[in-house]
């Protein structure tokens, strides 16, 4: 899951990237609402986290701006501003949540995973490629019913890889999804991560269902 934090206060966006990002989330941070607008018009996200008082365009005017697009991803706004006015404000704009600051990051958490579960109602929710079995809402996968010990960024991997079965991900394409903008795609970290995978999949007879596709990426496919 790829998700849009557009936050103006480095420390605030820093420590709700750090979280996310150990909870199996790709995040990408935008520092004020021209940026943010930018990316959530031009990019593909599962859920955008959105504050208010921004630079350049106020928080409002972003989530206007995506609506008017007919953009329907899911919005949570993060604010300071908890009065009545503000958070019917908010909704009636098209937000889908509203969360007042300071909060909880396992109530964040929690209204993430509500919104997510919401927007892959309508879908199939879960995924299957042969013996692999992912169920997003509980970020777990199964290989022949046996639970995969995975890391955060090996979830997201296998999550991308699930998602365009068949299709070959080129590595630019994993970068994007799997890590964030500022990712330097001349590093092998996703091929390093591919092994892992392997050597993890391996164990349950999967491991040759990533295949190398050479020069340009990688591709699942069912045994």
């Amino acid at each position: 899951m790829r998700l849009l934090l557009v936050e103006d206060e480095a420390k605030v966006a820093s420590f709700i990237k750090k979280g996310l990002e150990a909870e199996k989330y790709a995040v990408d941070v935008a520092p004020d609402g021209e940026d943010g607008l930018h990316l959530a018009t031009t990019e593909d996200y599962d859920l955008i986290l959105l504050d208010i008082l921004l630079p350049k365009l106020n928080g409002w005017e972003v989530l206007r701006g995506i609506r008017d697009r007919d953009i329907r991803t899911p919005v949570i706004m993060l604010t300071a501003r908890g009065a009545l006015d503000d958070r019917v404000k908010g909704l009636d704009l098209g937000a889908d949540d509203y969360l007042v600051k300071p909060f909880a990051f396992e109530e964040l958490l929690a209204r993430i995973r509500a919104l997510l579960r919401r927007r892959s109602a309508t879908a199939s929710p879960i995924l299957k490629v042969g013996p692999l079995v992912l169920d997003p809402a509980a970020h777990k996968v199964t290989a022949h019913g046996h639970v995969l010990d995975l890391t955060a960024k090996e979830y997201a991997l296998l999550e991308y890889l699930m998602r365009l079965e068949g299709a070959v991900c080129t590595r630019a394409m994993i970068a994007q999804h799997v890590w964030d903008i500022n990712f330097d795609t001349y590093t092998n970290l996703i091929d390093v991560f591919i092994n892992h995978l392997r050597k993890k999949l391996q164990a349950h007879g999967c491991d040759k269902m990533i295949q190398t596709v050479r020069g340009v990426g990688y591709v699942l496919v069912a045994p």
